[in-house]
């Protein structure tokens, strides 16, 4: 019997086929357009909402009393800029922000690792979690404000309050669901447990992490305004107060609409930081 040799059973490779390496793949604007789409269709909502808001208000409502039109909007951020209380309001408004929202959601991060890693910690801790997510805010910042005084803190605290749970659970659920093959794989290389939580099960969870970001922008904004409502001397929510006790739609719908602005420009930030640091799931359809 004869045992053919290994240079009889080569195979001639196919024309234009290369040993060894992968065929090269044409650049694709596919991603590119579709972002770009996105973004025009985006602000072409916004123009023709700003468009619909112009013609109810001037020409259906026809009184500002009611309904301040987008031009009488732009006019009461003018006057609150020219008196100079528009610029301290922003200031103190945007303390409360940032560090409710970066206390908050770093917070909010590290207790869901915890009660992810943990089965003690999350049987302790998920029904305090669970009744504080459910009660409203409404209820609590009274007493969060009578704790922690009038000052910028008092905001910080309700801020918090509103922050930290949805980062929780979103943390929380992205670490429990990572894809387990992922962890063994790790392990097999001789990861420990720090490693593979830092190396697998971090990156699995960041974009569940990211949209709790997301959602928590929309809750700080929310808890800024709840918390200077209820006892300030200055801010966006302590303006638009005094702006409804006074009858001052134009001011009144200044602020609402700094608020507004804000939202649509952090959470828009944040898309793309998710897009930089989890294109994986940013780019998916």
């Amino acid at each position: 019997m004869t045992v053919p040799s290994q240079s009889s059973s080569h195979v001639e490779p196919a024309p234009g086929v290369v040993i060894g390496k992968l065929p090269a793949r044409k650049p694709s604007n596919g991603r590119g357009m579709h972002r770009k789409s996105s973004i025009t269709i985006s602000t072409l909502s916004i123009v023709v909402g700003i468009a619909l808001w112009q013609i109810i208000g001037q020409f259906l409502v026809g009184n500002s009393l009611f309904l301040a039109t987008p031009w009488q909007t732009l006019s009461g951020i003018r006057d609150m800029w020219t008196s100079g209380g528009l610029r301290e309001d922003l200031l103190v408004s945007g303390e409360e922000f940032i560090f409710g929202f970066l206390i908050g959601s770093a917070a909010g991060i590290a207790v869901g690792a915890v009660i992810a890693k943990n089965r003690v910690s999350k049987r302790i801790l998920t029904p305090y979690i669970s009744g504080f997510y459910a009660t409203p805010i409404i209820a609590l910042a009274p007493i969060l404000i009578l704790w922690f005084g009038l000052g910028i803190w008092s905001k910080v605290v309700v801020v918090i309050s509103l922050v930290i749970f949805p980062q929780i659970i979103n943390t929380e659920a992205g670490i429990r669901t990572t894809e387990e093959t992922l962890r063994d794989v790790a392990r097999s290389y001789g990861g420990s447990t720090i490693e593979v939580f830092r190396k697998v099960e971090l990156w699995w969870s960041l974009p569940y992490i990211l949209a709790g970001l997301r959602l928590g922008v929309g809750r700080a904004l929310i808890g800024v305004v709840v918390g200077e409502l209820f006892g300030a001397r200055a801010g966006l929510g302590f303006a638009i107060n005094n702006a409804q006790s006074e009858f001052n739609m134009p001011e009144l719908f200044a602020g609402v609409a700094i608020f507004a602005v804000s939202g649509i420009v952090f959470t828009y930030l944040l898309t793309v930081l998710e897009r930089v640091l989890a294109p994986w799931a940013a780019n998916r359809p």
